[in-house]
């Protein structure tokens, strides 16, 4: 207790203990990467969150020095709070922002502006940028560090005389939203599943701002050629499904026009990569559907399909030879089926080929890893700066410095060699993020540490002696990435579907009107942009099967009635219906009598005749049977395919077979001669009362008025029909 009475903490102690009591943000730094003769501007704002009023505050800067290795920038990232003895003093007073009083929960902005020529910069490389707040309370009536704020400040006055090469790619990839379903109408308008590109591609979307922020930057653009073939759908009209399930005609051809228009001219003399149709997830099918027959072989198709998609729309030729696996993450099977596509290039990450250390600097980017394949490693810690929330200008302004830093570590390794880096960002940038990855590519634009080259030279680059070309083993693959890939059962169900078609497709005259639509649609429930939406992902699929199966049933053999069959020999008509729009060939109608001792159809239980309907119509086929004995027999009508494939459902109808012998028909036919020889005699017998009457009737006078007795009952006149 006496301890606890006469114990007063030293001034260092008390600022350590209160260094957390202001939050400073920097929003701005400009320019990001200075050079003599410049002018620092710092932007910011400091926020009390202690319950003291803060007085005599000023925000200074501290300029430590200069960072050794990648290591210490990322050390020093990650340090927070205030250290006396470590963190540097403040710079000269004169440039410091003075705060007389700063209120309990209030903020403060601020400006800081130094001339560089201040901050003692002795020689080339990252130096560590403090922004504190210092000033008393009433409780410590002595000056004390209530909060700091650390940023990088890359120092490169001059252009190197080695710069390394950097490839920053730029993806233009989005989520699936082109269903299977299309109009009857010759364009076949397609159906999307919702509406909610058009808010990624109007003034302020995520991809407009993506090729806005593009054009001007030294980039690599990485195309899903996908994206080209819905937003050119988009141009031609197209129709949407609402979230109360009515399908709707979209609205946004002008908008998608527009972004098109801009992407060919942002393009125009820039390296373009594209990737396989609807960006393929290449992990997902080499661990979990490369078993599944069929899968891998939509892989070639895929490719193709990129080369043509951006041909047509942007009138620019990509390269194809390129494969992307989610984050870079990499193994033999994974390889093995990135090259089976036709790639020779195989995009990865340090962090999943990783270097062991001995070269003493981070290598270029290329790597042979065996069968003439080269793995593109990108920088890990480059290509994820920009992943974090960048809607705060206090951590893309910090994500950015840190970037610029990290690259100019890079170059001022110790090597002789000219270097290549990669960096590959995140698949799908949210708008903030891209904004902040350009800010980044601009900071670099001087060129005094790096210039810009594309992924073919960085792929084509010599690798440096000694790199490490192992392929990481299948156990070395990250398990959160693996949670995440599309299940067995999705290949299941995209096979059970694609022979679905395979079937259906045969029987068609124009097949290309189903083909095309759901070829592209399997390879979008492939897509990389289902990783974190099973739910969706598995719904899509089933929809896409229910579509298909849907259309298979528009042509079938119509339900018939059960029929009598009376006499040995008659026709039993079969109808089959096409409601597709176009003609249906190549099917084979088939009846077969269950029991052929009953009832058969030529010579055996069954027979067959070709079928071929025209579009919205139904053809109706007769066969002949024959009943041997009487009774109930049920005749079943399939259809097939000409290669003798089932087709559609059976249908089941019951004939009552009535068998007719010679000795009845005879006594049928003695029986009609019987009833046509009285016939005869009641005719006869007529006449001659008909003859009688008139006789008698000539010889009366007549009194010229008509006979109003009794109705006659004579025989019927010549014009009236008797049924007997």
């Amino acid at each position: 207790m006496l301890a606890a009475l006469v114990y007063s903490p030293a001034p260092q102690a008390a600022q350590a203990a209160d260094a957390g009591t202001v939050d400073v943000q920097l929003d701005g730094m400009a320019p990001a990467a200075p050079v003599k003769g410049d002018t620092l501007t710092i932007s910011g704002s400091v926020v009390n969150n202690g319950r003291e009023t803060i007085t005599g505050a000023h925000v200074g800067l501290r300029v430590g020095p200069a960072l050794g290795d990648r290591a210490s920038i990322d050390e020093a990232a990650e340090r927070a709070g205030f250290r006396a003895g470590t963190d540097p003093g403040e710079i000269d007073p004169a440039y410091a922002v003075k705060i007389p009083s700063l209120p309990s929960k209030v903020k403060q902005d601020f400006t800081l502006t130094v001339p560089v020529n201040k901050l003692e910069l002795d020689k080339d490389g990252v130096y560590q940028l403090g922004v504190s707040l210092s000033g008393e309370t009433e409780s410590r009536q002595y000056e004390q560090v209530l909060g700091i704020k650390r940023t990088f400040l890359p120092w490169q006055p001059e252009a190197a005389a080695k710069r390394s090469q950097l490839t920053y790619l730029w993806p233009l990839i989005s989520t699936t939203r082109l269903t299977a379903e299309t109009g009857s109408d010759e364009l076949q308008t397609p159906v999307f599943l919702d509406d909610s590109l058009t808010e990624e591609l109007k003034p302020g979307g995520r991809l407009q701002q993506m090729v806005a922020l593009g054009k001007d930057l030294p980039v690599t653009w990485v195309i899903d050629p996908d994206l080209l073939y819905t937003v050119d759908a988009m141009t031609k009209g197209y129709r949407y499904r609402t979230p109360d399930g009515r399908i709707v005609q979209g609205k946004s051809k002008a908008v998608a026009e527009q972004w098109l228009s801009a992407l060919e001219t942002a393009v125009q003399g820039k390296k373009i990569v594209a990737l396989p149709f609807a960006d393929p997830d290449i992990a997902s099918l080499a661990h979990q559907g490369k078993d599944v027959s069929g899968t891998l072989g939509q892989l070639r198709p895929a490719t193709d399909k990129a080369k043509q998609a951006v041909e047509t729309v942007l009138h620019v030729t990509p390269s194809t030879d390129f494969s992307w696996p989610v984050d870079g993450a990499i193994d033999p099977s994974i390889v093995n089926v990135a090259t089976s596509a036709g790639a020779h290039n195989v995009l990865t990450r340090s962090d999943s080929l990783q270097e062991t250390g001995a070269l003493g600097y981070t290598p270029s980017a290329a790597r042979p890893i065996g069968a003439g394949t080269t793995a593109v490693v990108a920088d890990a810690d480059l290509s994820t700066a920009f992943q974090g929330n960048m809607l705060n200008a206090g951590d893309a302004t910090l994500a950015v410095q840190r970037f610029l830093a990290q690259s100019l570590a890079l170059n001022l390794q110790k090597t002789d060699n000219q270097r290549s880096f990669v960096v590959t960002p995140q698949r799908m940038p949210t708008t903030s993020q891209a904004q902040t990855m350009a800010a980044a590519v601009r900071g670099l634009q001087a060129g005094r540490w790096t210039q810009p080259a594309d992924l073919d030279t960085a792929a084509a680059a010599k690798p440096d002696p000694g790199v490490n070309t192992q392929v990481p083993g299948a156990g070395q693959y990250p398990e959160a990435l693996r949670k995440t890939e599309l299940p067995v059962s999705a290949f299941e169900k995209i096979r059970t579907t694609q022979n679905t078609l395979d079937h259906f497709k045969v029987i068609l005259s124009a097949p290309d009107r189903v083909e095309i639509p759901f070829g592209n649609t399997t390879n979008r429930e492939m897509s990389t942009s289902w990783r974190g939406r099973p739910e969706e992902a598995r719904l899509y699929r089933d929809q896409v099967q229910e579509y298909l199966l849907g259309l298979t049933e528009k042509v079938k053999v119509v339900p018939k009635s059960d029929a009598t069959l009376s006499g040995h020999s008659a026709t039993i008509p079969v109808s089959v219906q096409n409601s597709l729009v176009q003609d249906v060939h190549n099917l084979v109608l088939r009846v077969k009598s269950a029991n052929p001792t009953r009832l058969m159809f030529g010579d055996s239980g069954q027979a067959e005749q070709e079928v071929n309907v025209t579009g919205g119509h139904s053809q109706t086929v007769k066969f002949t049977a024959n009943a041997t004995a009487s009774g109930p027999v049920e005749v079943t009508a399939q259809l097939f395919t000409t290669d003798g494939v089932p087709y559609g459902k059976a249908r089941k109808f019951t004939v009552e077979a009535t068998e007719v012998t010679p000795t009845v028909m005879l006594v049928i036919a003695g029986g009609v001669l019987l009833l046509v020889l009285a016939g005869i005699k009641m005719y006869a017998s007529r006449k001659r009362v008909a003859a009688r009457a008139a006789a008698e009737e000539s010889t009366q006078p007549s009194d010229g008025t008509p006979d109003t007795g009794a109705q006659s009952t004579g025989p019927s006149g010549t014009g009236e029909t008797v049924d007997r």
